[in-house]
Order: structure tokens, then sequence, then C-alpha cells
């Protein structure tokens, strides 16, 4: 089997891992998720790893660095908005089940069901019967999952209220993070013990022996990202398949047969 976890560099807690030796380290790691991608191909395997966590907690850009170096079509990103006036009426995980890896998938939920657990219930778009009931059957649901061959990962991503505030701040002050910040962050922002008591009940209610939650601290995101990428791989056993496909270029041929037309293109101006 690969391994995952490259040569670490060691830090101590305290310490920010500087671009350097994170850009070297997540450069090892690439490689090992385009191994794992390819194995998941090959075996047919069913993969879905659901990242949730508070608002800038960074489950995105750790989406984002899983997902950089592979096929789309095999790592798939589900990221579902508001329920439709239609989804509403529908039986809560009904919209989520068609989103689910079909064999040689690997599918990232960016919030997930988890959504009546946390937000829905905070935010008072579900009632507490709803959010007592999902926590009941949920433990079912993914048991059912994890029997039809689905590989279940779950993340929770934890930040400190401080790093929080930092980090939706500077989404203001950023004109290129502005859209990461939703009328919903805004409102949900002063509920964190509200959130903290929906998370402790949530993990009291589904963390279960088949699919547990694991918890990444995220205080530095870049030690955050390596972190749950490494342990990622190190929960899909896998075999390195690069020597049957071995790639080389073939033969070009003779170019210069074709005299190319003197069409008149509208360029692009070269500004840089």
């Amino acid at each position: 089997m690969a391994k995952g976890a490259g040569n670490k560099h060691k830090h101590e807690n305290g310490q920010k891992l500087e671009r350097k030796a994170y850009e070297s380290e997540l450069k090892k790691l690439h490689v090992e998720l385009v191994k794992l991608q390819q194995w998941v191909v090959e075996q047919g395997l069913k993969v879905c790893i659901v990242f949730e966590g508070r608002d800038g907690a960074g489950k995105g850009g750790t989406i984002k660095a899983i997902t950089e170096r592979v096929s789309p079509r095999v790592f798939r990103v589900v990221a579902l908005p508001a329920p439709t006036e239609r989804e509403k009426t529908q039986m809560y995980a009904q919209r989520y089940l068609t989103h689910l890896p079909a064999a040689g998938e690997v599918v990232i939920f960016d919030r997930s069901w988890y959504n009546r657990a946390g937000v829905e219930r905070v935010m008072g778009f579900c009632s507490d019967e709803q959010a007592r009931k999902f926590l009941t059957v949920v433990p079912m649901f993914e048991r059912m999952m994890i029997e039809s061959g689905i590989i279940l990962i779950k993340y929770w991503l934890e930040v400190s209220a401080e790093e929080q505030t930092r980090r939706l701040q500077d989404r203001i002050n950023d004109g290129r993070k502005l859209w990461k910040l939703s009328p919903m962050d805004l409102k949900s922002y002063n509920r964190w013990d509200d959130y903290t008591r929906a998370r402790d009940d949530m993990f009291a209610a589904s963390d279960s022996s088949w699919a547990p939650w694991y918890m990444a601290r995220s205080q530095d995101k870049r030690k955050a990202r390596l972190n749950i990428i490494s342990h990622l791989l190190q929960q899909i056993p896998y075999k390195d398949l690069s020597h049957k496909h071995k790639i080389e270029l073939p033969k070009r041929g003779k170019i210069g047969k074709y005299k190319a037309q003197p069409y008149p293109f509208k360029m692009v101006a070269e500004r840089f």
C-alpha cells in the first residue's frame, strides 16, 4: 500500500507553517492523491467525504487543496444551495441521495445532510423536534450507506472564536473574498455558543463506530490541509498503479505539410 504522508516538516504547535514548506509537502500529497484516484477508478470504489465546521473554519480551502490536482470527473464537489420550495416538501435526505458516489467516484460534500443538526437548528429553519428526529435516524442512514459499499469519511474543522472573527473580517476587507461572506454568516456570527451546543449534540448522536467523526484543528490553514489530506490517504488502502499507466509521447511526424491560412483573427491584447 502506498503511504499518503510524506516526510513531515517539524513545527512547534504555535509556529505558523511557512509557504515553502507547505507547498513542498502539498506537492507530495498531490502525487499520492493521483495514485488514490487511479485506485478508486480501477477498483470501482465509492468514496464519500463530508466536511463540516463553523463559518470560516477553512472547509473550502481544504477541499480546493484536495481537488486542485485530480480529475473533477472522479473527485466531485457538492455544495448545495438552500432548498427550493419543492425540496422543502421532500424527505429531508432526498436531495442528498442523488449526489452520493457511484463506482469510481469520490464525492466531497461542502456541508451535507448535517445542515439539519447545525445551521438549520441554530437559525430556526427546522424545529427542535425535526432536529431531534434527524439525530435519531442519521446513524441508521449512514449505516445503510456503509452497507451499500460507500466509504464514508466525516471531518469537522474546528477554529477559535478569535480566528473566526479575523477570517470573516478579512473577507469583508478583501474584494477577492467578499463572495465567501453570505448573509447567513453575518446572522449566525453572534451564536457561537448555540453552534457549540449543536455540534456537541451532533457528535454525541452520530459519532458511530461505522461512521466516526474526525476533528481537525484549523487555526493554521496550511497545517490543517496537510493533516487532513494525510489522514484521508490513510483511510483508504490503495496501491500505486502508475507502472500500469506508463505514458510515452508518440512520434509527432513531420510538421509543415499544411500551410495555415492568413485568417484575420481577433487577437487578445497582450497587455502583460
